[in-house]
């Protein structure tokens, strides 16, 4: 028997099933000072960053500042896995130039994705000074704004 109720439940029930997921975009930052590194370091530099991930094209991009470095920048990276007051190994190095404003962007495999959603990252910034890192900020989820 022929039920009009059923074929428009099944046509919904068909078009949500298909409805494409949509991809978001969760924003970062990294508040950076040398009393984050470990051991902290001996400086007055400070810096910050605007951070973005895009779920669906598992694309990162970056803005980071920094002033008061004790010189130039000699490297920066993205580490992980590590809580705060953790060292780990670089995930994400960021290639020259680095003087600040440092822009880039880099495409994630899934683990270090879920690190990143799991705030098991921190960014870093090494002087010849300090060769282990002058300034270090853990990367944590914006508020929305």
């Amino acid at each position: 028997m022929f039920s009009y109720a059923k074929v428009v439940a099944s046509g919904i029930a068909l078009v949500l099933s298909s409805a494409p997921a949509f991809a978001e975009m969760v924003t970062y930052k990294a508040d950076l000072s040398a009393s984050e590194e470990v051991p902290p370091a001996d400086s007055m530099a400070t810096g910050m960053s605007d951070i973005s991930y895009d779920t669906d094209s598992k694309k990162l991009t970056w803005s980071i500042t920094y002033e008061g470095l004790t010189g130039d920048a000699t490297a920066a990276h993205f580490h992980g896995p590590a809580a705060i007051g953790e060292n780990a190994k670089p995930v994400v190095p960021i290639e020259p130039p680095l003087a600040s404003p440092i822009s880039g962007e880099a495409t994630l495999n899934d683990a270090q994705a879920a690190d990143l959603e799991a705030g098991k990252w921190y960014f870093n910034v090494h002087s010849a000074k300090f060769p282990d890192g002058e300034i270090r900020g853990q990367v944590v989820k914006s508020s929305a704004m």
